[in-house]
């Protein structure tokens, strides 16, 4: 299997998918079916940036679920789509080659509702509930950091451009024809 661009630009990509991973997974198995306090929310008062640091109060908030689903699962979705998505534009291969403009779209997309929804949800912790919690600040960093790094690498043209036309050639495969 082919590369479209560096190992390190997908370890970029892939790193804040993970960290956005392993923290709305710990949270959703430690707090919310385990009922135990999460490592590093401590129940005394600190502050994190001049916030209240209150793990219990964001997480137990009415704002903390859809439906009664918490939203860590949805983190958990959106994380994983992400990665997903960053997978199928970093590899090259017959049938990936004419979904890349499509996925490089929806990754795009999918990105600024990441940023949309993270943008809320900050200030519902902020000025709803009045308190922060470190997992999700996590989550929201990851998200932003992820859409920075993308934007960046688009914008200097990192991360390659769809081809304009795909033709294929005796053998039937694919060659980029850029005019």
């Amino acid at each position: 299997m082919k590369f479209r661009f560096s190992w390190w630009k997908l370890a970029l990509l892939s790193v804040m998918s993970a960290v956005g991973i392993w923290a709305s997974t710990t949270v959703l198995i430690i707090y919310d079916q385990l009922h135990q306090q999460l490592p590093g929310c401590s129940s005394k008062p600190e502050y994190f940036f001049g916030f209240p640091v209150n793990c219990d109060a964001v997480l137990s908030s009415q704002y903390s679920t859809i439906d009664g689903i918490p939203l860590e699962f949805f983190a958990i979705i959106f994380f994983m789509v992400n990665l997903g998505l960053v997978l199928l534009l970093s590899f090259r291969g017959l049938t990936l080659d004419k979904i890349y403009p499509t996925v490089r779209n929806i990754l795009r997309w999918w990105r600024y509702l990441g940023v949309i929804i993270v943008s809320i949800l900050i200030y519902i912790e902020i000025f709803k509930v009045g308190a922060i919690c470190l997992y999700c600040t996590t989550m929201h960093i990851s998200i932003i950091a992820d859409f920075g790094i993308l934007t960046w690498f688009y914008y200097k043209k990192l991360i390659p451009l769809p081809p304009k036309k795909l033709k294929t050639n005796k053998i039937g495969s694919y060659k980029n024809i850029r005019k």
